[in-house]
């Protein structure tokens, strides 16, 4: 498959590179091996990783996709959304109705953001990700603070991201535990039910897992999941099917598609709507994980725009497959709210399937979120090496080193585990506290992106963007302003109160996370940070 013809086809013009460069304009993939470690040249980048993540070629599409970009999938709407159901504020809560849910799997913003940063990211190919790109689309003296902010947004919203896919995967996995523990036919209860320190102590037990998967070397990791993509999307066809097929008394397709109720408090079903977002973004976002492990990525400015399109495309469809099976096989929506397992999916699973069964099943959701936490933190530790890199975290030069036997910067692995960890460890005492620090991962991450894309439109008659193998032609400035108006638009519902009467106990204080972040960014820029921070560093200012 000639992909660059394809693609060229599509999107209605050729790409430009920096500087002369292999071409690829006849699509010939050794060409393109060859252009991965010219392009970071021509940007005076030094390539340090082992390119050992990836296969011959790109005829294989979605299995390729999900090998390198297994936390830009997160499983979609997969995650078993309820998983986080104390931690943002899911559908299932919001009780907005089955068709508000049908209608926002597929967002517009699914459908420009992803493709903005697609495109940045096969002209600027790496570790680094939509933070190593604002180098190259603001004036030279404009880079060191423009950089130190979007970095640390990007840095917290992936980190948060993580902390919040282990405790949900904590949650999951002890929901398994109640639903094994002897069921007292008196009381109508379970021996086991799972408190917040218990979640807490499994999620920072997952964070070592997580650390450990991820301190291995790239080509063990690329050897380790390639096979969780097909078994991620079986297991998703699996379980509908049988959920389907056993349950009784399903609801109607009228009740599933038409009845919407507005649960907000707000006295607005169209506000209902779109506060079903929170869940929503939260999963569908990230989308520039795949970059931060693109130095160990072969043919990385192809495969990686491509894993973005194809995992976001591929979450949504199973994501909304997977809902609207659960939509016709819930009974009772307060009563999945209050289960005794801490999870209300894991509920619907149990009403139609029995114990045995429901636990047979529920396994394959636990080892998969927890595979793709696994991605998650992997793209995260990316981002924390190159932000030490540049000199941006104290003791930076501890925590950029690349281990020489695994290819891997371990250090800043085990950075992130400890981080991770910290923050899970919030919840032992204030619930509200780490679901503002949760809820704050999706509009952390999306304005980190559309940083990078609004600065790259003001100056871009000043510098000229660069173009990689994957452009959207014409079409480039047009989806750049609709993903730009609608993140916009999103991050002021994202971090709005989801109910109404607003109280202390269900504020969405994410906007103080935000607040804190910004204020936390710019004080260390100003108290020191700008004497020593130059923005991300080229080979000719690395010490």
């Amino acid at each position: 498959m000639e992909i660059h013809n394809e693609m060229k086809h599509k999107m209605g013009e050729p790409s430009e590179l920096a500087s002369p460069a292999p071409s690829i304009a006849h699509g010939k993939m050794s060409e393109v091996v060859a252009a991965d470690d010219e392009r970071l040249a021509q940007m005076g980048y030094n390539q340090k990783s082992d390119r050992s993540n990836g296969k011959p070629g790109v005829q294989k599409g979605i299995y390729q996709a999900l090998d390198i970009i297994l936390c830009d999938l997160y499983y979609g709407s997969v995650r078993f959304r309820a998983s986080n159901i104390r931690t943002t504020t899911p559908f299932w809560r919001s009780r907005d109705g089955y068709l508000d849910l049908v209608r926002r799997e597929f967002p517009v913003h699914d459908h420009s953001s992803f493709r903005v940063v697609a495109e940045l990211c096969s002209a600027y190919p790496t570790a680094g990700g939509m933070y190593f790109v604002t180098k190259f689309v603001v004036p030279q003296k404009h880079v060191p603070l423009a950089s130190w902010i979007i970095g640390w947004a990007n840095f917290t919203g992936q980190t948060a991201g993580v902390a919040s896919v282990a405790y949900g995967t904590a949650q999951m996995l002890l929901a398994a535990v109640s639903m094994g523990s002897a069921y007292d036919l008196e009381t109508q209860t379970f021996a086991y039910t799972p408190i917040a320190a218990h979640v807490v102590a499994v999620s920072i037990g997952l964070l070592l897992l997580m650390g450990i998967v991820c301190s291995l070397p790239t080509k063990w990791l690329s050897q380790f999941i390639k096979w969780f993509a097909p078994t991620n999307i079986l297991a998703t066809i699996a379980i509908c099917i049988a959920l389907l097929v056993t349950t009784k008394d399903k609801r109607s397709a009228s009740d599933v598609f038409g009845n919407v109720t507005d649960g907000s408090g707000w006295n607005s079903k169209g506000f209902s709507f779109l506060l079903g977002f929170l869940s929503v973004a939260w999963t569908m976002t990230d989308y520039d994980a795949t970059v931060h492990i693109s130095e160990e990525t072969k043919e990385a400015a192809i495969r990686g725009p491509v894993a973005i399109m194809q995992a976001v495309i591929i979450s949504g469809i199973f994501g909304l497959l997977l809902n609207i099976t659960i939509g016709f096989c819930i009974r009772d929506i307060d009563a999945a709210l209050a289960s005794p397992f801490g999870n209300p999916v894991a509920q619907v699973l149990y009403d139609s399937q029995g114990r045995n069964a429901a636990l047979a099943m529920w396994v394959w959701p636990v080892l998969i979120q927890f595979f793709t936490g696994c991605a998650a933190m992997l793209s995260d530790t990316r981002m924390a090496f190159s932000f030490a890199r540049d000199e941006a975290i104290p003791f930076s030069r501890f925590f950029k080193h690349v281990n020489t036997r695994t290819s891997t910067p371990l250090n800043s692995v085990w950075l992130v585990v400890i981080i991770c960890s910290c923050l899970n460890l919030i919840a032992l005492g204030n619930v509200q506290t780490i679901s503002a620090i949760y809820n704050a991962t999706a509009p952390a991450l999306d304005c980190s992106y559309m940083a990078v894309v609004a600065l790259k439109l003001w100056y871009e008659k000043e510098l000229k963007p660069v173009k990689g193998p994957f452009n959207l032609g014409r079409w480039s400035k047009p989806v750049n302003y609709i993903a730009l108006t609608w993140v916009s638009f999103i991050s002021v519902v994202l971090i709005f109160p989801p109910i109404s009467p607003v109280t202390a106990a269900n504020m969405n204080y994410a906007i103080c996370v935000l607040a804190f972040i910004a204020t936390f960014a710019l004080s260390w820029w100003y108290l020191g940070a700008r004497r020593v921070y130059i923005g991300p560093r080229v080979t000719s200012q690395s010490h």
